[in-house]
């Protein structure tokens, strides 16, 4: 298998009509340098390009300019959730890159700012289970990345806007949890919980504007959610499930639109101008991960662009594990006892001998795993470090598109 088998990445990338590039699959598997790899690759040929990224290394971060840098007046500049332009990428093609990184709580928090008047918005975010809705509630991450990505589809915080949108989705073990999470947290506000624990609310409401057989069925209705919320008390507590009642009551202004907003996302991302990258490792469990989430796309009518098998073992052409082998033992049984030169020789072509053999049964790993998947497969070769600036961004690009042998790796 070459470097990049049956995947043109750059007829990808250089299409003016893919608008987006979703970057998906677990964690650890050099995800999130795949999408800036991608991104730096269109830019500097011509696309102008936002990527979004998920909890980029240390390093990574500061070559994408996303760490917050003192300014003249000592200030830090825009937060790491605000679009940076890119310091030192080539625009000679009239291309250009903004990066910046994923941050769900200040996100939820614009949506509650702009959706509330300014006192309802601090009472909101002072809601103590606020904090885990923003952070830790399942959906919550996945969902404001794809209200990121809606802005950025907009072209928000640019007037030039952009043509390509490259995202680096949460790990997870579905692709579609990143397409399905609107429809998942809107079941806390609109699900059978969350109107059970509003039911003593608002049937409080009808009952007193009600009269007569209205008003009596309400106080009947509202005694027996009132024995619900009773129940719920003694198992939440009070607090906690005054808190979840206050938070729910607040949000469904702030979620008003939310489905629309989603749906129109979801639409751009299920049709031809998105593509989708599942990026891997060539390990059997990472392997298998990424044939799940390319049969979990196909059976959402999704097609993969290409699955990106990171971090790949690799030699010179021209020697096969066996031929190596073959040469090692006829040099050990001219060595015993020969010169230091010879037994120096001998230990090298061992070396060899083990990294051909273990480029052979990554490569076989990856076949019987991906060879029945339909999907275009690029390997990355392995790297010496972690990739730090933008020329190890280049030489990921570049190992992607099979135009140079490379020696670094996706972090």
């Amino acid at each position: 298998m070459s470097a990049a088998s049956g995947w043109d990445v750059d007829a990808l990338l250089d299409d003016p009509g893919v608008e987006v590039v979703v970057c998906a699959g677990s964690g650890g598997v050099g995800k999130t340098t795949t999408a800036a790899a991608l991104a730096l690759r269109a830019a500097e040929r011509g696309r102008r390009v936002a990527v979004l990224t998920v909890d980029p290394a240390r390093r990574l971060a500061q070559a994408l300019g996303t760490q917050p840098v003192p300014e003249a007046d000592g200030e830090d500049g825009p937060a790491p959730d605000e679009p940076r332009r890119v310091p030192g990428v080539d625009g000679s093609r009239g291309g250009s890159l903004d990066a910046l990184v994923l941050d769900a709580r200040r996100t939820l928090d614009g949506l509650v700012d702009a959706a509330l008047p300014p006192a309802g918005a601090a009472s909101v975010k002072a809601n103590p289970v606020y904090a885990s809705l923003a952070t830790s509630f399942s959906g919550t991450q996945e969902y404001m990345a794809m209200e990121r990505l809606g802005q950025l589809r907009a072209g928000r915080g640019t007037p030039a806007g952009w043509d390509l949108v490259v995202v680096d989705t949460p790990p997870s073990r579905s692709a579609l949890d990143f397409l399905d999470a609107p429809t998942r947290l809107a079941s806390f506000l609109d699900g059978r919980f969350a109107r059970l624990l509003m039911a003593p609310v608002r049937f409080a409401g009808s009952a007193r504007s009600g009269t007569g057989l209205r008003a009596a069925g309400g106080r009947v209705v509202g005694a027996l959610a009132g024995g619900a919320a009773a129940a719920m008390d003694r198992v939440l507590g009070g607090r906690l499930l005054r808190d979840v009642q206050a938070l729910v009551t607040g949000l469904d202004e702030v979620f008003g639109g939310f489905r629309a907003r989603a749906e129109a996302t979801s639409a751009a991302l299920r049709d031809s101008r998105t593509a989708f990258v599942v990026v891997t490792a060539p390990e059997t469990e990472p392997l298998a991960e990424a044939v799940f989430l390319v049969g979990r796309l196909r059976s959402a009518g999704l097609r993969p662009a290409a699955v990106v098998v990171n971090r790949a073992a690799s030699a010179a052409p021209g020697l096969d594990a066996g031929t190596a082998r073959a040469a090692l033992a006829r040099l050990r049984g001219g060595a015993r006892g020969g010169s230091v030169a010879e037994r120096e020789a001998a230990q090298v072509l061992g070396l060899q001998v083990e990294l051909l053999e273990r480029v052979e049964r990554e490569r076989r790993l990856v076949g019987e795993h991906l060879g029945e998947a339909g999907a275009a497969t690029a390997l990355v070769p392995a790297l010496d470090g972690d990739v730090a600036d933008l020329g190890g961004l280049r030489a990921v690009g570049a190992a992607l598109a099979g135009t140079v042998p490379s020696s670094g790796a996706p972090a």
